[in-house]
């Protein structure tokens, strides 16, 4: 990152090294990847985390970007991040933000700057960023066998045991998953104003993040998918394959009407 914070590289094993020098652009990258390992050498797979947050968020009616607004005296995606970075098998944080946007990087706390990587690689769509995010990860070392957990920057109630549960969930799977919850609420189909008809709510869950995926996997799902996909297990879904649902909780809700910013902060006064 920027701001004098001092990047500390972190090599294919999980070993932290010595911090690298600082670089002069607002959004700094690593110059080169983490070295491969040698022929034959086996290894775990890695684990990171990828926020998309290039978008602005017209719905809930901020003056700013709704991952920037502030909620409980800290912005948005500062809380999400700081979700993400409590969880010690998460080796880092890969935030895809839109070209020149320098605003986490000002915001970004002491704390977080050893764990958050920024990339400019933000699209028009979520489906574009997200494949961008994965780009990016193949150009700091990651391969095709490691996990990426892809995390709404709006669903800033995430707790670290729900990360640990999906990962627990979904580490030895071979698909991958996602954190969801069974639907409680009659559903009605819309026509108009008027209701069209009552949809049956029987095994209906409702998705929430992390989706939780191999690297290889869902940069295969989102290229065959195409930009129209929101959310990667759809992605996935579309090549015939049934991701793992992982119960999660009503706080994790994502911030989207005016209204949702004003809940989340008494939630997290409350913690």
């Amino acid at each position: 990152m920027g701001g004098g914070a001092r990047e500390r590289r972190i090599d294919r094993a999980g070993r932290v090294g010595r911090p690298a020098k600082e670089s002069n652009s607002r959004i700094r990258r690593m110059s080169t990847p983490p070295s491969l390992p040698l022929a034959g050498a086996a290894r775990a797979p890695r684990i990171v985390a990828l926020v998309p947050c290039a978008g602005v968020g017209q719905r809930a009616g901020t003056p700013q970007p709704k991952q920037y607004a502030p909620v409980a005296g800290r912005a948005v995606v500062l809380h999400t991040l700081g979700a993400l970075a409590a969880v010690e098998s998460v080796e880092a944080i890969l935030v895809v933000l839109t070209a020149g946007d320098a605003v986490l990087e000002a915001l970004l706390p002491q704390e977080l700057r050893a764990r958050v990587w920024c990339c400019p690689r933000g699209g028009d769509t979520r489906a574009a960023t997200v494949a961008g995010g994965l780009a990016e990860l193949r150009l700091r070392g990651l391969t095709d066998d490691d996990w990426v957990l892809v995390h709404d920057a709006a669903r800033c109630l995430l707790r670290p045991v729900q990360v640990q549960a999906l990962i627990d969930a979904c580490l030895d799977d071979a698909v991958g998953g996602l954190l969801a919850l069974p639907v409680a609420d009659t559903l009605k189909r819309a026509r108009g104003d008027r209701v069209d008809a009552t949809v049956s709510r029987e095994a209906m869950w409702a998705a929430q993040t992390p989706q939780m995926f191999r690297l290889g996997l869902l940069d295969r799902a989102l290229a065959t998918a195409g930009p129209a996909v929101t959310d990667e297990s759809s992605a996935v879904e579309a090549l015939g394959l049934a991701p793992r649902l992982v119960p999660g909780s009503l706080e994790n809700f994502k911030l989207t009407w005016p209204g949702d910013f004003a809940l989340a902060e008494r939630l997290l006064e409350t913690r």
